[in-house]
């Protein structure tokens, strides 16, 4: 589906773009996956253990959160676990899937095989790295 902004994060063709075989995850989506990987949380728990995780340096908004869920879900990188309500709000848990456990490991390799290609360069040319 294409919204009238004429984005297409809901499209098919987004969504396919996080399979087993080519997860291109986003920053935000890659710490969302990191975040569950010590068992389920809600939404609010998930953007303050990104938060931590990245020192403070990535703030998930909760409209992003939201629309990275539900891409995540539908790609069957995580699932809804279970609901709670408190204070009379609905408040739903996300726990990490087996594909999504593989999905966030291949990631965190590419990841650090490309840093090691600018690690490698930067000592290479005598330069230390940041």
């Amino acid at each position: 589906m294409i919204t009238r902004a004429g984005r297409i994060l809901r499209s098919p063709i987004y969504t396919r773009r996080m399979t087993r075989q080519n997860p291109s995850l986003t920053e935000p989506q890659y710490f969302i996956l990191a975040s569950l990987m010590n068992g389920p949380l809600h939404g609010y728990g998930i953007i303050k253990a990104a938060e931590r995780a990245t020192d403070g340096r990535l703030r998930i908004a909760v409209g992003t959160l939201y629309g990275a869920l539900e891409r995540l879900e539908r790609a069957g990188l995580l699932a809804a676990d279970h609901e709670e309500i408190v204070d009379g709000r609905a408040r739903r848990y996300y726990r990490l899937t087996e594909d999504g456990t593989e999905a966030l490991g291949r990631e965190a390799l590419r990841m650090q095989q490309a840093a090691a290609v600018v690690i490698g360069r930067s000592r290479d040319a005598g330069a230390a790295p940041a």
